[in-house]
């Protein structure tokens, strides 16, 4: 017989759970990897913003305001611009306008998309839905933005002289860092592709497994999982692209010359 309920875990659950950081903390240890401390102050810092997040959206649900989700959704992609900055070693030129700019075009108009023609639900700012897709949404979309951000800083230092010999010879921006681009986008888009390959086979994803947990039927949570991953995929895909059209033009100036290099 199928069981719907869902097992709440307690503290005691919770605690056992917490003792595989503890191992893995004492692993780091053992061999002197220097990412046991890291580790337990990440492991810490999860568990306090995630109790936070939790009585946070206890309150969104229950006021149900379009203003209060509007609100969280756009702290939400503030914190993610944050962690992209923290994480990108090389950043181009107006890194935290483009990565901004490119955040908000590309995963909100996959996420208003997703939400009004696969989901259909209704009122639009219902926020037990809104909340949690754009979250997985513009999280996931933040690995390959931070890809292609750094991937073409890369690509444009490694290629210098090739591009002002193209445009020595004639050549625009445009054509001078089209290898550029290309391979930054192939790099932003890799992660992305191998979870899908991956996907059902060699592992199950998170939001497919936390639906069964909670009583949905597995097959229900598969359509929901073949969805949210299909607009995952095209947030990349168009938050990546937008990165890359204004990222390259912030190496150049108005007469196409390459500017001098970023410290």
């Amino acid at each position: 017989m199928h069981n719907q309920g869902v097992i709440n875990l307690t503290l005691m659950n919770i605690s056992f759970a917490y003792g595989l950081i503890l191992l893995a903390s004492a692993l780091a240890c053992l061999l002197r990897v220097g990412e046991s401390r890291q580790m337990l102050g990440a492991s810490v810092r999860m568990g306090l913003q995630l109790l936070a997040v939790g009585y946070l959206l206890d309150a969104v649900f229950s006021i149900n305001s379009p203003l209060l989700v509007v609100f969280v959704l756009v702290v939400m992609a503030g914190f993610s611009l944050q962690v992209m900055g923290s994480r990108v070693r090389r950043k181009m030129p107006g890194f935290y306008r483009v990565m901004g700019s490119s955040i908000f075009i590309g995963c909100g108009a996959v996420t208003f998309l997703f939400c009004s023609l696969v989901v259909g639900y209704a009122p639009w700012y219902d926020p037990r839905y809104l909340i949690p897709l754009a979250g997985m949404i513009i999280g996931n979309s933040m690995n390959g933005a931070s890809l292609a951000a750094e991937r073409l800083a890369s690509e444009i230092a490694e290629r210098r002289e090739e591009i002002e010999t193209t445009i020595c010879l004639g050549g625009t921006a445009r054509q001078s860092s089209e290898t550029a681009v290309r391979n930054a986008f192939r790099a932003a888009l890799i992660p992305t592709i191998n979870t899908m390959a991956a996907m059902g086979i060699v592992a199950l994803p998170g939001m497919m497994t936390g639906q069964i947990l909670s009583g949905t039927v597995p097959a229900v949570a598969v359509r929901y999982q073949i969805a949210i991953m299909c607009a995952i995929t095209g947030a990349v895909a168009i938050t990546a692209y937008l990165i890359l059209l204004q990222g390259y033009r912030n190496y150049f100036t108005v007469a196409h010359q390459l500017r001098e290099r970023q410290n």
